[in-house]
């Protein structure tokens, strides 16, 4: 007998453990320096079970020689925009979508025990209280001029300007995003006008979250700009064939989300003809559909647009047309939903956006970055919408119903677009930024951008705990 295969057994016959004898020829076979995980981690899992016999069915599951049928994998879509998009015209769709905005904020904010002392902006204005009033709005515009920030807000009854002294609530303040809703209290001086003192976001709870009975794993992919000169074709290819491997992990995946940027799309930019390898969309949905088809039928698969993707460009969008790729729409494993989606992998609830609004924040907003994308995820967090502002180089529709509002709170916040993996967390919800599977464009380069592509960000729905699988430099690290 191994040393190795003689340490593991008496890992286990010490626990109290009995190793059936079809196990032997399948320990045999198990490269030694896997064998004492192996034993540990079933030995841990069967312990928790309160079965004291390691057998072959038990070996057999792990090493995926065959499928553990007690993996759960149902996914269910809860929220697709897809059918719901029913663009209004002109200012009066823009009232409308602006209105469906604050009303559904403000049913949010109203959780808040400060909301009960909540009155409408024209009231309060008239009123002129000094001993202060509670007032919520979106944010017109904010300024800064020497050791004074000014900031207005509006709501249906009129518009307020606010000024801030306070060098805390300064910053607060500078951070805030136009069209962004907020909750102020303000007080009324007869020398200063109305002094905001406090201002308070809609924010998201600190809430356990909801978990897996089972420990399937999801994968989560994004930007993969299929039909790319650029695009890590080899690199994508290998991890699907990992899924397909006896590699332990490997057999408990079972779902695969992509937000967004499923191919390069056509005339996105200028001259992008010179970067493709596939000219039309078509050719870039086939080959698309080449590379899902070879992932394993039991794995369900979420995908979703961005704004390299055929269709609509401006938020919120439809799903991918059947009419490029009908293929994709037929899988029976493939789920193609709108941009955001929110869908649930067996009772986790993922909310998946793809990022556009990242460039807006980005730029008007002091402290963030493309680098720390989960830092702007938080931001979005906070302020309960997926693209507060509007006019700038995100395209939002004049929706009657403002689709991009958070109402419900996610176990799991998936972001891509700026091609940084980043993983974090906020108030109990998981932050991933899956990063791409592009490398650095000529784009990329010239404005100072290094994305970390090739990396799969996987998560085991039970436990919560977050792995990567580094496709660019064929090495697997655990993050958390």
């Amino acid at each position: 007998m191994k040393k190795e295969m003689s340490l593991a057994l008496d890992y286990a016959l010490t626990r109290g453990f009995q190793i059936h004898p079809g196990a032997f020829e399948i320990l045999e076979s198990v490269d030694a320096e896997k064998l004492e995980k192996i034993i540990k981690e079933i030995v841990r899992e069967k312990t928790r079970q309160k079965l004291f016999q390691i057998n072959q069915d038990d070996l057999e599951v792990y090493l995926g020689i065959k499928d553990d049928p007690m993996l759960l994998a149902e996914a269910v879509v809860l929220f697709d925009p897809t059918s719901k998009i029913t663009t209004g015209e002109g200012v009066k769709g823009y009232n409308a979508l602006f209105s469906s905005r604050f009303n559904k904020l403000k049913r949010i904010i109203s959780d808040r025990p400060e909301a009960k002392m909540l009155r409408g902006i024209s009231a309060s204005r008239d009123e002129k209280s000094e001993k202060g009033v509670h007032v919520c709005g979106l944010v017109t515009s904010r300024s800064s001029e020497r050791s004074i920030t000014k900031v207005v807000l509006e709501d249906p009854s009129g518009t307020i300007e606010g000024i801030i002294f306070d060098a805390e609530l300064q910053k607060t303040a500078g951070a805030l995003l136009i069209d962004q809703f907020v909750m102020a209290r303000v007080v009324f001086d007869k020398n200063s006008g109305f002094i905001i003192r406090e201002i308070i976001m809609p924010d998201i709870p600190d809430k356990p979250a909801n978990r897996s009975e089972s420990e399937a794993y999801a994968v989560f992919l994004s930007d993969l700009h299929i039909g790319s000169r650029y695009f890590m074709e080899k690199e994508l290819a290998e991890f699907v064939s990992w899924l397909s491997s006896p590699d332990p992990v490997a057999k408990k995946v079972r779902f695969v989300l992509i937000g967004g940027d499923l191919v390069d799309g056509v005339g996105i930019y200028p001259n992008q003809n010179r970067e493709l390898v596939c000219q039309t969309l078509e050719e870039q949905l086939a080959k698309a559909e080449g590379i899902i088809g070879r992932i394993p039928g039991h794995i369900k698969i979420v995908i979703m647009p961005g704004n390299h993707d055929p269709g609509r460009r401006a938020l919120p969008q439809p799903a991918i047309p059947k009419k490029y790729n009908a293929g994709l729409w037929e899988r029976e494993n493939v789920l193609m939903v709108g941009n955001p989606a929110t869908v649930s992998l067996n009772g986790v609830k993922v909310a998946m956006f793809h990022g556009q609004s990242i460039d807006d924040i980005v730029k008007t907003t002091p402290g963030l970055s493309y680098d720390r994308p989960a830092d702007v995820m938080k931001h979005l967090l906070r302020a309960r919408h997926l693209s507060p502002i509007y006019g700038s180089q995100t395209p939002i529709a004049p929706e009657t119903e403002d689709l991009l509002v958070i109402e419900d709170v996610p176990d799991i916040f998936h972001v891509g677009h700026v091609h940084r993996m980043e993983v974090d967390r906020y108030r109990g919800v998981l932050l991933i930024n899956s990063g791409s599977w592009q490398r650095q464009t000529p784009f990329q380069a010239s404005v100072g951008m290094v994305p970390n592509p090739g990396i799969a960000v996987l998560v085991n729905l039970k436990t919560f705990k977050v792995f990567t699988k580094d496709l660019s430099e064929n090495s697997d690290n655990i993050l958390q």
